[in-house]
């Protein structure tokens, strides 16, 4: 009768030993320094809200650049872009449009006020979801019979009649309104992904514990629950600013959004659209800085996904490939019956590996793998021993 080791295989071939010892958020915070697009998007947004900024100034403070966006100044190069690559910028870098505003100018005021959109649409629509959703997902009952029909009746409404809607009427009142009247119809799918996560979560352990102790609900759901739930609210925040800023971009091209004199991005295209084949710089800038900021923050909330969900592991093709010169010389000595100790892809943990019935199994105990002693039975099929 022979005998044969069977070891679960772990998941991935990278091994958790390098997170051993660390805090969550230092856990979080490695994972996702670790997502190069993540931090490459981190760099270009801050770049572009520093440039918007500083160029325009803000409120009362002047900006740096000889412009603004409301001064006519006398057209050069008839108004085609000055700037000489890669240095040579010139009075007017982007181009001017056909009175002779500075289109660079325009652009970074655009991208100031489409951002102040973003930010109030994600703060407000996250407040409104996060409340909505863990007040239901945590008292259940009629709270949350109520909660939810009034979310499924926000969700019924058609998305664009609405936002055309509040759009005009939020444009008559100024940017602020504007944001604030979007982010009243696009909380709804944060408050649905909230109260699931605290339908999971009140039934664990530490909320019972937290109970027995003699915690108030408010401070069960402030300081127990809701911290678990960063992960997929910063997930989806950053997603919903994502749209919010394609919504306010497409409003205010149709007419609906933001009203002269002041200006967004999407404003930019829709004043310009009528010199489309003559002076077609009026939409690169403006559409290249919607598409950066709307791949920024999609990066951004990928990097966030990975870091703050254990189950996805970053792929590494110097790990696979470890872990197949392994096999490789565990297949060699598994025909002869022996145990072959071999590394782990990323620790210095021994793996086990062994051939049976044709398949090879490996792991260690730290990285997940259970030890079971399997017999083979006189007709070959394996049995359990203790």
């Amino acid at each position: 009768m022979s005998t044969a080791t069977e070891q679960t295989a772990p998941p991935t071939p990278q091994s958790d030993e390098p997170t051993k010892g660390l805090s969550q958020g230092r856990i979080v915070a490695r994972k996702f320094f670790g997502h190069t697009a993540a931090v490459a998007s981190i760099v270009v947004f801050l770049l572009v809200v520093i440039i918007s900024v500083t160029s325009q100034g803000l409120g009362p403070i002047p900006g740096w650049w000889k412009w603004t966006y409301e001064q006519t100044p006398p057209l050069v190069n008839g108004g085609a872009p000055t700037w000489v690559l890669p240095f040579g910028f010139g009075e007017h870098p982007f181009g001017q449009d056909r009175v002779g505003r500075d289109l660079f100018a325009m652009t970074m005021r655009g991208t100031q006020i489409s951002l102040f959109i973003m930010v109030t649409i994600g703060v407000l629509a996250g407040v409104v979801g996060i409340i909505v959703g863990s007040l239901a997902g945590f008292f259940r009952g009629w709270v949350e019979a109520v909660l939810m029909r009034i979310t499924d009746v926000f969700i019924v409404i058609p998305t664009l009649i609405a936002a055309a809607i509040v759009g005009k009427a939020g444009g008559q009142g100024g940017v602020l309104l504007l944001g604030v009247f979007l982010g009243l119809v696009t909380w709804m799918l944060l408050a649905r992904l909230v109260r699931a996560e605290f339908l999971s979560l009140r039934e664990r352990e530490f909320v019972d514990a937290a109970r027995i102790a003699g915690a108030s609900n408010s401070r069960i759901i402030f300081k127990h629950i809701l911290p678990n739930t960063v992960g997929v609210i910063t997930v989806n925040l950053t997603l919903l600013m994502s749209a919010a800023i394609l919504t306010e971009t497409a409003l205010s091209y149709l007419g609906l959004g933001v009203r002269q004199p002041d200006i967004s991005l999407g404003s930019l295209i829709s004043i310009n659209q009528a010199a489309f084949s003559t002076r077609p710089w009026l939409f690169w800038w403006p559409g290249l800085f919607i598409v950066i900021i709307c791949l920024c923050i999609n990066f951004i909330g990928d990097g966030l996904r990975d870091a703050f969900d254990p189950r996805q592991k970053k792929f590494s093709l110097r790990a696979i490939r470890r872990l197949s010169a392994t096999t490789g010389a565990a297949d060699a000595a598994a025909g002869s019956g022996r145990t072959v100790p071999v590394t782990g892809a990323e620790s210095d943990d021994p793996v086990t590996a062994r051939r049976h019935d044709g398949e090879l199994y490996r792991g260690s105990p730290s990285a997940g793998g259970q030890n079971t002693r399997l017999e083979l039975d006189d007709d070959g099929e394996p049995g359990r021993r203790d």
